[in-house]
């Protein structure tokens, strides 16, 4: 079966999870009386919760493409939930457009039996530039086996042009602090992009994270495409964007 045809089975189960989570959600409206939604998490008692992230990486790669030119980038967020509802917006320099670009995204992420599931909706903006906005669909899931390893899929496909990308993720947690100090993890993607008009290409990362001090964390981690320099052409930048490369960054939550 073909990739893109395994992307459109996997859209179409999370969104009709989606589908019965909203009719939960319904019946909860409905009924003053529940407190909660049951197996998809929240419930009146909810409260809005804010937060923030703060980071420096050392180069912005985005689906194994370098978004600075292989140069180092500034970034951050601000994020709001209430439930299982979420938004927020995200904002990093890079080596066009401007130098800026500023996402806004929101969406839905309720659990279903044990399954985390993410229905949102990414806006990519880059302001004083013309033409070049983007907005994706992403529907994703995860599962948590024990406390320790988390894997999931995710799907994101353009509304203004036909591409798909679907990726597939896991994250291992140990269990003991190292030192005494770090809380480490593990982790890595392997992401499939392919598109009616343009390159088709594969893309992965592995790397250490190490969380610190409560809300800071350092990562390293190790990028790489199967574009060749020609292929990467049409990347911002020069063709090397896609090479493989080790990334640091350091951020902290709030």
């Amino acid at each position: 079966m073909a990739r893109r045809d395994i992307a459109g089975i996997f859209k179409s189960t999370v969104l009709g999870a989606a589908l019965v989570a909203g009719s939960a959600l319904a019946a909860q409206a409905q009924d003053p009386g529940d407190q909660a939604f049951g197996p998809f998490g929240g419930g009146s008692g909810n409260q809005l919760e804010l937060s923030a992230t703060t980071a420096f990486t050392t180069d912005y790669v985005f689906r194994g493409i370098s978004q600075t030119n292989q140069n180092p980038a500034v970034q951050g967020s601000l994020d709001a939930s209430y439930g299982m509802f979420y938004v927020g917006m995200w904002g990093s320099n890079v080596d066009f457009a401007d130098s800026l670009e500023i996402d806004y995204y929101g969406g839905i992420a309720p659990t279903i039996g044990g399954f985390d599931l993410d229905i949102g909706v990414l806006w990519y903006t880059y302001p004083g530039a013309n033409g070049i906005d983007i907005v994706e669909i992403k529907t994703g899931g995860s599962y948590t086996f024990g406390d320790a390893f988390t894997l999931g899929v995710t799907n994101y496909w353009g509304t203004d042009s036909d591409y798909d990308v679907l990726e597939v993720g896991g994250e291992y947690a140990f269990a003991n602090e190292w030192f005494n100090f770090f809380t480490p993890s593990v982790s890595g993607v392997v992401g499939f992009q392919w598109a009616d008009a343009g390159t088709d290409y594969t893309y992965w990362n592995a790397g250490l994270t190490l969380g610190f001090l409560d809300n800071w964390a350092a990562d390293i981690r190790y990028w790489d495409t199967d574009l060749s320099d020609i292929g990467c052409g049409g990347a911002p930048g020069a063709g090397d964007n896609c090479d493989g490369r080790v990334v640091g960054t350091i951020s902290a939550s709030f």
